[in-house]
């Protein structure tokens, strides 16, 4: 295993488009109450009605949560949102008070008082159930390895893990110029985001794949990064159809962090997406495995 584990990725990556075979993936929701500007006419509590109906039509058992609670404060119907999301069986997690980037913030104290801030308000949701995971935000996990480390000895002090994320299709890019394009009612401008959006998705799915066998030599369980917003709720239904026909099979995410790819020594855990973190560390050529492109830029869309 360990020989596999060291593989150089090839020159000219397996082609995964016909691969239907299973693979183990745990959906992970950020920015609990909500991500991004609100559309006019829905709600944020609306938005997780929606998102919890799609991840309950598709089977998916377990999806953590990662809540900024100071977004109580900007939504009325914020602390609705995280007791809608329990009473569907949903576990929460911890990202942040503010969503404060560690290697942005004005001092580690300042950043260990933000991960602090609110603990008691996802604890009270989530008793006698395991609320103590943690995501960066932004995955930025430090500007140095001093920072990094100091900043880990206090999450384990603390009792917290790391929600890791192995795959991310970029769904926050597109919750603001959404928002914007319902506002404005550009049809077209939508149609061309998803257009653009899923065809990510497909290409996404696919780099997943080569990347798991280029850096492990298998297909390791996935961790996916979603967030809470109008355009994941809308696109949401396509992305889990995708990764169904793909071979999904989705399990929590304790379990998919059981495999050893997550509990392996890390020296920058939490940093950034964990694969290609991975084939850094390890020296692994994975430049010839193309990245999803976004030919348009969704910051430019109905402005």
């Amino acid at each position: 295993m360990a020989a596999m584990m060291l593989l150089a990725a090839p020159h000219d990556p397996a082609d995964y488009s016909h691969d239907r075979q299973p693979f183990d993936i745990a959906i992970t929701v950020d920015d609990l109450s909500g991500n991004g500007n609100l559309p006019p006419g829905t709600t944020r509590l609306a938005i997780a009605d929606l998102y919890l109906h799609t991840l309950k039509r598709h089977g998916v058992p377990d999806a953590y949560g990662l809540v900024n609670v100071g977004k109580l404060e900007r939504d009325s119907d914020g602390a609705a949102v995280l007791d809608r999301w329990r009473r569907a069986g949903y576990s929460l997690g911890n990202h942040s008070y503010s969503h404060m980037n560690l290697n942005r913030a004005p001092s580690l104290e300042a950043w260990e008082a933000d991960v602090v801030t609110g603990e008691q308000e996802i604890a009270s949701r989530m008793e006698g159930a395991d609320w103590r995971y943690f995501r960066f935000p932004n995955m930025a996990a430090g500007r140095d390895k001093a920072q990094h480390d100091s900043a880990m000895a206090f999450l384990k002090e603390r009792g917290y893990r790391i929600a890791e994320a192995s795959v991310s299709f970029d769904d926050w890019a597109y919750s603001d110029a959404y928002a914007r394009c319902l506002r404005t009612g550009d049809r077209k401008a939508i149609a061309a985001m998803k257009a653009q959006y899923l065809k990510g998705v497909d290409d996404g799915i696919l780099r997943m794949k080569a990347l798991s066998h280029a850096v492990y030599g298998r297909m390791i369980p996935q961790v996916l990064l979603t967030h809470l917003s109008a355009w994941g709720a809308d696109t949401l239904p396509d992305v889990l159809a995708r990764l169904d026909a793909a071979g999904a099979h989705y399990v929590s995410l304790p379990q998919a962090q059981r495999d050893p790819a997550y509990v392996a020594p890390d020296p920058w855990a939490g940093n950034q997406l964990l694969m290609d973190r991975a084939a850094r560390q390890r020296k692994i050529d994975v430049e010839a495995i193309p990245r999803p492109r976004s030919p348009v830029d969704p910051k430019t869309l109905c402005r």
